[in-house]
């Protein structure tokens, strides 16, 4: 099979290539810009581009399939010459369902902590040595790449994201994969550039359901009411289970889980009820309880999901990537709960168009009030950058309906700020999606005055 990825540096887009290449194809690719990791990684298994840029020769007729990343615009020149010589165009999950469709495909949906609840299952089946494909949104300890796909494994983990698949396929990604089974870990709204209503978005999610496979299996989270109503009003003939936060108890910084009483590396509600859903789909697919038990006492967690990058005396200090209102009042609430002994400093950046509209920020009220110093940062070149009025403190204080916090729009102002602080009996929330204006959050950790 010859394939070509026509913007082959994204995220999902790279390593479904390196996937693909491992699975013996014949890959070829573009893009006009790609960065790391992206690139060493595609160097690696010698499928780099051999020029940047877009290039229709590099569209033959002896393509079998082409394969459009959402960084290409619909006037890309090789999709154009792609669609003349009539070769069939997949985005990726599509291509992903085209691969797996005679495997059984486990697809986990929701707005918050689908990339925790795919991690935890992929580690568990990975202790166990279990023969599996996966596509994840994370790079995980013990995994090359975040993408498998073989002829061998019976079946597929997917981490299902509700976003728009293709630039010319205007369907979101989970709505492709049609799951056997399926988790829908809860909703709140996001992409408000796509879904520009509450209702719109969580329309996806009601679709979604009904894209799951006839005799197939729902879980979903019990205490999200709106996704519960959801549910519950749904027509569509499968079974549907809810789930909770498991017992457990916090004794001295660290959570067990009862009653069993094993110590787990993770903490904070949001992970316990992801821990219930990852659980729940292990034993539908062959795992006890007992072994899944044994197995996530070792789970640390997915990459920049409450990433410890320092622990110093009683301080500890996190990366993590949460961004939209739901996801930071759970991170927050995570750690304020797990410490409660320590004050919490609690730095978000926003970069992404939703928390960029000034309409959307409003959704962020009383997000970080169990902050000790909460901390709002957003570059001042993302407003140049998406040509919108920069926000004054006064706007993200009154969003936030927080007075006690602080913004910047400065990386230096912010780190010079963090440095001049007492982080002593003192914990360090780093939130973000994006880079923090290329900080070095690693180096800032270690030297901050603890």
């Amino acid at each position: 099979m010859r394939i070509h990825f026509i913007a082959i540096g994204g995220s999902a887009m790279h390593n479904l290539a390196i996937a693909l290449h491992k699975k013996g194809f014949i890959v070829s690719g573009s893009d006009d810009l790609i960065f790391e990791p992206s690139a060493s990684r595609l160097s690696r298994f010698g499928i780099f581009p051999e020029q940047l840029g877009w290039h229709e020769e590099l569209i033959t007729p002896d393509l079998d399939a082409v394969i459009l990343g959402m960084h290409a615009l619909t006037d890309n020149p090789e999709l154009l010459k792609a669609q003349e010589l009539g070769i069939k165009v997949y985005s990726y999950p599509e291509y992903i369902y085209e691969q797996t469709k005679d495997k059984l495909r486990v697809v986990i949906g929701g707005s918050h902590g689908k990339t925790t609840i795919t991690s935890m299952i992929l580690h568990v089946l990975n202790y166990y040595k279990k023969d599996f494909d996966y596509l994840v949104g994370a790079q995980l300890e013990g995994f090359d790449t975040m993408v498998k796909v073989t002829d061998s494994a019976p079946l597929i983990i997917i981490e299902g994201d509700e976003y728009l698949a293709s630039p010319i396929d205007r369907r979101p990604k989970f709505h492709l994969y049609k799951a056997n089974i399926a988790v829908i870990s809860g909703v709140a709204w996001d992409h408000v550039n796509v879904f520009p209503t509450f209702e719109n978005y969580l329309h996806q999610f009601d679709l979604f359901i009904d894209t799951i496979e006839p005799g197939g299996k729902l879980f979903y989270c019990e205490n999200d009411k709106e996704l519960h109503t959801l549910v519950v009003n749904s027509r569509k003939e499968i079974v549907k289970t809810g789930y909770e936060i498991p017992a457990h108890c916090v004794n001295n910084g660290i959570t067990y889980l009862m009653p069993e009483n094993l110590p787990l590396k993770i903490f904070g509600d949001h992970n316990l009820m992801n821990l219930s859903a990852a659980k729940l789909v292990c034993k539908e697919i062959g795992i006890s309880e007992d072994d899944f038990n044994n197995a996530i006492t070792s789970f640390k967690g997915a990459a920049k999901r409450l990433e410890l990058l320092n622990t110093e005396n009683n301080t500890n200090i996190y990366k993590d990537f949460a961004h939209s209102p739901s996801k930071l009042k759970a991170t927050i609430e995570a750690v304020k709960s797990q410490f409660e002994e320590r004050k919490l400093v609690a730095c978000i950046e926003l970069h992404t168009f939703s928390s960029l509209n000034k309409n959307f920020l409003l959704q962020y009220a009383d997000t970080m009030i169990r902050a000790d110093n909460p901390i709002v940062y957003i570059d001042i070149k993302t407003f140049q950058q998406k040509k919108i009025k920069p926000f004054t403190e006064i706007d993200v204080q009154t969003a936030f309906r927080n007075d006690k916090l602080t913004f910047f729009d400065n990386a230096s102002t912010l780190e010079q700020y963090l440095r001049g602080l007492n982080f002593s009996h003192t914990n360090l929330l780093l939130m973000s999606s994006g880079n923090f204006g290329g900080m070095d959050l690693v180096k800032l950790a270690r030297e901050l005055n603890t």
